[in-house]
């Protein structure tokens, strides 16, 4: 089955009403060409209180919402062990599906999920969010330019409360896959989003109380090093934080400064001097937040039929590499990722 969109509105329907489902269902609420058919959670008064506040439709029962709202794209809010059910039942559907990073929480799962939306031709779209972050797309753009020479070397770090506390789903790992499945799994598939498959991976995790902390190094086909940090439990605000160092100089963000975006570009050196000179750049933040880029992205995607930022192989790729984290965090010993292709292996930089 091929769909087809008409002239009229994108109609989108959304569920899950936690966290995420509320985010999305907002910013769709807001978006120019759109049109919120619905929203659907298994807990009623969780619907009727996000649909009454966006003015839309409530829904429990997933199939009545289907036939009812008939939204051309369905929106997937759900904790990740549902992921795979509902891309299949969309799927089957006719609808295109935007579904919560990851996939799924097998390479098993991910990649049946991406065979079904292909055999029923319905577009298939994962929510990496932190490739619509101005600051990380900055990062890509200049070392994409060559404003760092050849990089080289990535620190990543993401660290904040624990969500378990609130949603004890995310404390079974068996469910969500723990703060490297659900959280460093940003800043794997944003590194590979600049150095291609990583091809190794040697990683560390300790869990203790309401502590879930990860450490990770990624290796990548032409020698680029990932260092990657994910800390679930830290008693401060959310943080974030990345750098970039290439042959030319360093792109570094964290979130805990005022700006977007420092760039500390290596220059030549003044006669005698024996200094290179380092530049802060600043870059204004975005008018839209990210969730409002990504999904305006992807509607745009399903309009035109053009290849997304991120495609459900990277969402594929990400999950298989962040499996390989695990594994040798259970093990304590590196893992070659055997699927690791020549292919993968692409640069920005390049």
């Amino acid at each position: 089955m091929r769909v087809e969109l008409g002239e009229c509105q994108v109609k989108v329907a959304v569920i899950g009403c936690g966290t995420m489902g509320r985010t999305h269902a907002a910013e769709w609420k807001r978006m120019p060409g759109i049109r919120l058919a619905g929203v659907c959670d298994a807990q009623e008064g969780a619907a009727r209180s996000l649909a009454g506040r966006l003015e839309t439709e409530a829904y429990e029962d997933f199939d009545r919402m289907i036939g009812e709202a008939d939204p051309d794209i369905v929106d997937i809010c759900l904790p990740t062990h549902l992921h795979k059910e509902f891309i299949f039942r969309a799927a089957r559907s006719g609808k295109h599906v935007i579904c919560e990073k990851p996939i799924a929480l097998s390479a098993d799962e991910a990649e049946e999920a991406a065979a079904e939306c292909r055999k029923h031709g319905v577009r298939l779209f994962i929510g990496h969010v932190v490739r619509f972050f101005p600051s990380y797309a900055d990062i890509r753009r200049k070392a994409a330019e060559g404003t760092i020479g050849t990089p080289a070397v990535l620190h990543a770090k993401r660290m904040g409360a624990n969500p378990g506390l609130a949603k004890p789903w995310y404390a079974n790992s068996d469910r969500s896959g723990g703060v490297i499945l659900d959280l460093m799994i940003h800043d794997i598939d944003f590194a590979q989003s600049l150095f291609g498959g990583a091809v190794s991976v040697y990683a560390m995790n300790r869990r203790e109380g309401n502590t879930d902390y990860a450490l990770a190094t990624l290796r990548f086909g032409s020698g680029e090093i990932a260092h990657l940090e994910a800390y679930w439990g830290f008693p401060g605000p959310f943080t974030t934080g990345v750098e970039l160092a290439g042959t030319g100089g360093v792109l570094r963000f964290n979130s805990e400064d005022a700006v977007s975006l420092r760039v500390f570009k290596a220059k030549e050196a003044a006669a005698g001097s024996g200094v290179a000179a380092a530049v802060p750049v600043p870059k204004s933040p975005s008018t839209y937040n990210p969730y409002y880029l990504e999904l305006a992205h992807f509607a745009d995607c399903v309009r035109t039929g053009r290849e997304p930022e991120v495609t459900a192989e990277d969402a594929c790729s990400a999950l298989r590499t962040s499996l390989a984290v695990i594994e040798s965090a259970r093990t304590g010993r590196p893992v070659k990722l055997q699927d690791a292709r020549e292919g993968e292996n692409r640069h920005v930089y390049r």
